[in-house]
C-alpha cells in the first residue's frame, strides 16, 4: 500500500527546529562582518538624507549591499527613477548565477514554487555562502526551512543594526564607519576563495583582483563589468580546456 503523501511530509515540529538551526548559523562569524558592514552603510544613509523609515525599508527590500550603495549615489547624482532602477538592477544580475547554483539545492520534490521565489530574495554572498556550506547536511525535504531561518534572521537582525546605528550615527567616528563597511569586501573575497569548488574560481578571482584597478584606470565607468567578463571568460576557458586534456 502506498505510503499516504501527506504523513511523509515532515511536521511542523521538525521544520521548526530546523528553522531554528538556520537562525542559529545567522549568528556566526560572516554574519557578524555583515552587520558591521551595515554599520557603515546606515551612516552613509544618513549622510545621504534617507529618513530612518526609508533606510530600514531598503535593507529589508533591496538586502544586497552593493545594490543599496548604488541607489544612494543614484538618489546623490539627482538620476531618474528609471535610471535608479537600471542601475540597481544592473548591479544585481550578479545574484543570478547564486540562484541558479542554490534553487536546485534547496529543491525537495514537493516544494512549492513560490516558496523557491520567496526564498531566493534572501539570496545575497553571505547566505549564498553559508547555505552552499552546509545543506548538503540537511535532509533535502527540510532545506527550505533551514535556509528560511538563515535569510530571515540575516535581513531582520540587519534592519534592526540599520535603524540603531542610523539613531546613533552622529556619534560614530567616520573612519570606524568606513572601515567597518570594508570588513564585507574582504570576507566576500575570502569566503568566495575557500568556497569555490573548482580551480577556475580562483583563477576568475585573481584575474579580477588584477584587471579591476587597470581597467579604472582605462575605463573608470566600465571597470567592474570588464573585469568580471574578461577575468570570468579567460577563466571559463581556462576549465574547459583542462577538462579536454583531462583523462576520460
Amino acid at each position: 500500500m502506498p505510503a499516504d503523501p501527506v504523513s511523509s511530509l515532515p511536521s511542523l515540529s521538525t521544520r521548526r527546529l530546523w528553522y531554528l538551526r538556520g537562525v542559529r548559523a545567522a549568528f556566526s562569524i560572516p554574519g557578524l562582518i555583515l552587520a558591521s558592514a551595515f554599520i557603515g552603510f546606515a551612516g552613509l544613509a544618513k549622510e545621504a538624507g534617507l529618513t530612518l523609515a526609508q533606510t530600514v525599508f531598503m535593507v529589508g527590500m533591496v538586502w544586497a549591499l552593493p545594490a543599496k550603495v548604488v541607489l544612494i549615489g543614484a538618489i546623490l547624482s539627482g538620476a531618474s527613477l528609471p535610471a535608479a532602477a537600471f542601475a540597481v538592477a544592473l548591479s544585481s544580475i550578479r545574484l543570478t548565477p547564486m540562484v541558479v547554483a542554490l534553487v536546485p539545492e534547496l529543491r525537495g520534490p514537493k516544494t512549492p514554487r513560490w516558496v523557491l521565489y520567496f526564498l531566493s530574495h534572501f539570496v545575497a554572498v553571505t547566505s549564498w555562502v553559508l547555505a552552499m556550506e552546509r545543506l548538503r547536511g540537511i535532509p533535502r525535504e527540510l532545506r527550505t526551512s533551514y535556509y528560511a531561518g538563515l535569510g530571515s534572521t540575516l535581513v531582520l537582525f540587519n534592519m534592526l543594526v540599520t535603524a540603531v546605528v542610523y539613531l546613533v550615527a552622529d556619534s560614530l567616528p567616520p573612519a570606524v564607519s568606513a572601515a567597518l563597511f570594508l570588513l564585507t569586501p574582504m570576507y566576500f573575497l575570502t569566503s568566495l576563495w575557500g568556497s569555490a569548488r573548482e580551480r577556475a574560481g580562483h583563477v576568475a578571482m585573481v584575474l579580477g583582483l588584477i584587471l579591476g584597478p587597470l581597467l579604472h584606470l582605462v575605463v573608470p565607468g566600465f571597470d567592474l563589468l570588464g573585469a568580471g567578463l574578461i577575468g570570468g571568460g579567460a577563466a571559463f576557458a581556462c576549465h574547459r580546456l583542462s577538462r579536454r586534456k583531462a583523462p576520460a
